[in-house]
């Protein structure tokens, strides 16, 4: 269960971070939500969209501790256990005790079907960098032109995305990050590129930066994410090997004018 709020830094209200793990994807887990919340200016009463919530621990989070109400989406189903991943969103919600506040739907973006206008805020982890993979980097356009779309007018959007830093890919790390499906090579991109992209979408940029602890939270991923764990020479391994020369995140907060 988790824990109740009220001290400190709102994410280390919530220690167990092997749970955390298993209810996000991708690295920084609840301490990556706080940072995005805090950049993006989150206000109690406000809507809020999670695009890719997964099983939708960061949007719960949102909704006790910063007090939005929230539309988690996401058309996957879960790797572990075949579930769809919005029926996970609704079993957290209760268990957080914001099953009020928090709404999923089995939808991705650009199909999200929402009306124009829709929400004060988007937030989006570890989610769009799939649809580049897939899709390229036109699916990825598509994808940030949805999200503006369904914003109001003065809407924020929070971009968290694994990224690699604006250097070369170094040799030794080029076998590692260029296997199997949604390799990393193909999934991440730069700062600058994914800042004009979202430039291209038509939202003005607030913030964009790469996360300044985007190491430990690749750390905290590679010792707690379950399926890391059960895979050491995966993405475990991939990151001793790169050492921080080429993988990172980043964050992009920017405003539909």
């Amino acid at each position: 269960m988790p824990a109740s709020a009220g001290y400190g830094r709102r994410a280390d209200a919530y220690p167990d971070l092997d749970y955390v793990y298993a209810q996000c994807s991708g690295p920084g887990g609840l301490r990556l939500a706080e940072h995005m919340a805090d950049a993006m200016e989150l206000r109690e009463g406000a809507t809020l969209v999670d695009i890719g919530a997964n099983r939708g621990l960061q949007t719960c989070f949102l909704a006790k501790e910063y007090g939005v109400t929230a539309l988690a989406l996401d058309p996957w189903n879960d790797r572990e256990d075949g579930r769809p991943m919005v029926d996970h969103v609704v079993d957290n919600a209760r268990e957080w005790g914001v099953g009020h506040r928090v709404l999923a739907l089995g939808a991705g973006v650009p199909d999200t079907k929402l009306a124009t206008g829709s929400f004060d805020f988007a937030y989006s982890t570890t989610a769009l960098e799939m649809i580049r993979a897939v899709e390229g980097q036109q699916g990825y356009q598509a994808a940030l032109r949805e999200i503006h779309r369904i914003l109001a007018p003065g809407g924020v959007f929070g971009l968290g995305e694994p990224m690699h830093l604006d250097v070369p890919l170094p040799d030794d790390l080029r076998p590692y990050v260029t296997r199997g499906e949604f390799s990393w090579a193909d999934c991440f991109s730069d700062l600058g590129s994914t800042v004009a992209a979202v430039a291209a979408a038509g939202f003005d940029i607030v913030q964009a930066e790469y996360a300044t602890d985007a190491t430990d939270w690749w750390d905290e991923f590679a010792r707690h994410d379950p399926f890391a764990k059960a895979d050491p020479e995966g993405d475990p391994a991939t990151l001793r090997v790169d050492a921080g020369r080429w993988t990172s995140f980043g964050v992009v907060v920017a405003r539909k004018l």
